[in-house]
């Protein structure tokens, strides 16, 4: 069955008006909007750490950093979970009575590592034990927002789409430090992995369908395959020839595989 939806990221600051129109032209699987340009609490790393469970951060002027688990957020990450959840009540109150497919999205743990800093600077990255802790609490903060994305959308059949752009260059040992002058060491495949299967596991365990999206040339899709996601989304526009057969394979096996075709921003 060939379906059309949209990746997450729409243009525009009018949330009410981007369900509307989302609800209206893509019937077959509709998503939940994302509206970066309202900031970075609503971009695609503010709304990943808006869902986290029980680690706290802020906004600095380099961007998102970790500040323990204290369990007293500051007011960035208040300001992002309310965002979140203000949105969510207008896709409530928009979607009562549906019933069908219904998409979410959220940044991966790779991407998350790769942009996030830590207490004391660097990127969590670079901290084999910071990594992991933001997996696991990205896994739990999963099940807890499928759980009310559910309560809020019954009849929703739920897939939950991890963005994971970041991915290839941790793979490639391409992600900069903080000083720019030098690159963080790559991960290799089976030291990826984990991070993602608790994460794919996670939506599993809450009955929800995956699908890992990546917009980058080189899509890792049997990493992705053997952590355990359902599907994957890439772009057509920059995807790599060493990519199609594996793309391909999914497809002859009737996995979901979503084709990025047309701008969304």
């Amino acid at each position: 069955m060939t379906r059309a939806s949209g990746v997450g990221s729409m243009p525009g600051t009018e949330y009410a008006e981007a369900v509307r129109l989302v609800l209206g032209e893509l019937r077959d699987l509709p998503h939940l909007p994302e509206l970066p340009a309202r900031g970075p609490h609503a971009d695609l790393t503010g709304r990943a750490l808006a869902v986290l469970a029980d680690l706290d951060t802020d906004l600095q002027p380099a961007g998102w950093r970790l500040t323990g688990s204290t369990g007293s957020p500051g007011l960035d990450l208040r300001r992002a979970r309310s965002l979140l959840a203000q949105d969510l009540d207008v896709v409530e109150e928009l979607t009562q009575g549906y019933t069908g497919p219904f998409k979410i999205q959220v940044a991966g743990p790779w991407t998350l590592a790769a942009t996030v800093e830590k207490p004391r600077g660097d990127k969590v990255l670079s901290d084999y034990g910071a990594r992991r802790e933001l997996a696991e609490a990205l896994a739990e903060g999963l099940r807890h927002h499928v759980a009310d994305v559910r309560r809020r959308i019954p009849g929703a059949e739920l897939t939950v789409q991890i963005d994971e752009p970041g991915l290839p260059a941790v793979l490639a040992g391409e992600v900069p430090t903080v000083s720019g002058f030098h690159r963080h060491r790559h991960v290799d495949d089976p030291a990826a992995s984990p991070a993602l299967e608790w994460v794919l596991a996670a939506i599993a365990s809450s009955g929800a369908r995956s699908i890992v999206h990546c917009c980058a040339s080189e899509v890792p899709v049997d990493l992705l395959v053997g952590a355990g996601t359902d599907g994957v989304s890439v772009d057509l526009d920059v995807l790599a020839p060493a990519a199609f057969d594996s793309v391909a394979a999914l497809l002859d096996i009737g996995a979901p595989v979503h084709l990025g075709v047309v701008p969304s921003t």
